[in-house]
């Protein structure tokens, strides 16, 4: 009985030969190939359905294992094809029925998809990651509150002035946090084309520098990025306390909306 296959989409770009297309394979191995409809070209591979078809592919995200190494494959891909030019990358696990159907995809999103390719082209995103640690800058400000409150008169008296001190160093710690996450991310978005916030990601591991205050991405022309880079830099020596994590270059997965209604 022959296999029942499916359409897995990675990016669209504007058409281009397709012999320059990186020698990388996608998910579950499946050789990477091109449709092209309306000037514009469709980054796929055929895969199979027993494994990632709608159902299948609800029982393994439950996988841990299974769903790094497609996530990695699935982004190995449109990096290769990023650096062929501008490219929207589509979101992971987007499979359609066969060709034809990822054609009309093409045909039909048209304008929204080189509205996209238009906006990201020269750009590329980068992301930036700070951290800190609350509970420095509280035992920073522990002292000085500690000595406004004084002294009591009894041993109630002066447990409630420590532990208002105490309330008072950690709520002045948490203003002095945020404080550096805005300036610090006011500073970069001013360099930037635009930016997109994250909700801050608990750490994954332990030795990680502390709390993580804020989750950027930055969609930054390709002129600006060596100033961008310096940026991080300066700021990080600007903002005692905290450390700030660039990454990138990255295809703009955060700023090529248009990818967001492809769906099969």
């Amino acid at each position: 009985m022959a296999r029942e296959t499916g359409v897995w989409l990675y990016a669209i770009t504007p058409e281009f030969d397709a012999s320059r297309l990186p020698a990388v394979n996608g998910v579950g191995g499946a050789a990477v190939r091109v449709v092209e409809a309306e000037g514009l070209s469709a980054v796929v591979a055929s895969v199979d359905l027993a494994e990632f078809g709608e159902e299948p592919l609800r029982r393994n995200f439950e996988d841990p294992t299974w769903l790094e190494a497609t996530a990695r494959a699935h982004d190995g891909v449109i990096d290769a094809v990023s650096r062929l030019g501008p490219t929207v990358p589509v979101r992971l696990a987007t499979v359609y029925h066969d060709d034809d159907r990822v054609r009309a995809l093409l045909e039909d999103r048209y304008d929204d998809f080189w509205a996209a390719l238009r906006f990201v082209t020269g750009r590329t995103e980068w992301g930036v990651k700070v951290y800190a640690d609350p509970r420095a800058f509280a035992e920073s400000a522990w002292s000085t509150e500690a000595s406004a409150e004084g002294g009591g008169s009894g041993p109630g008296t002066t447990y409630l002035h420590l532990r208002r001190a105490q309330l008072s160093a950690q709520q002045a710690a948490e203003d002095t946090v945020a404080a550096h996450a805005k300036d610090i991310h006011a500073a970069l978005d001013r360099i930037a084309v635009t930016a997109r916030l994250y909700a801050p990601q608990h750490p994954a591991l332990p030795e990680e520098p502390g709390r993580m205050i804020l989750n950027g991405a930055y969609l930054v022309d390709d002129g600006c990025t060596d100033e961008f880079a310096s940026r991080v830099d300066s700021l990080a020596a600007e903002h005692r306390g905290v450390k700030l994590e660039l990454t990138g270059p990255w295809p703009a997965y955060s700023f090529a909306g248009a990818e967001e209604e492809a769906r099969p």
